[in-house]
């Protein structure tokens, strides 16, 4: 199962119990709270809902500043940059 920015939620230590996906959380996940500064919802998932995209690989834009802000702290930039282009290769087949 993919989430709209293309993390694949088989990958992630808090799928299925503590997050069953973007989707099923309407795009809201424990992270969104501890690491975005108390933000609602995941800035991905939002933009993409409000353009009327499943995804983000609709989107002309991908990757845009969007995805190079939202980095996960535990990664290097090297790892995050990496993770920017599977992501894309997810959705983007």
């Amino acid at each position: 199962m993919l989430s709209r920015c293309g993390l694949d939620c088989s990958q992630c230590y808090a799928y299925p119990h503590d997050c069953q996906g973007c989707e099923a959380v309407a795009g809201a996940p424990f992270w969104t709270q501890q690491e975005q500064g108390g933000m609602e919802q995941c800035e991905l998932y939002r933009c993409s809902a409000e353009k009327g995209y499943a995804h983000c690989g609709s989107c002309q834009e991908l990757p845009c500043k969007k995805w190079y802000d939202l980095k996960d702290p535990s990664y290097s930039e090297e790892q995050h940059l990496q993770s920017i282009q599977e992501r894309i290769k997810r959705l983007r087949p």
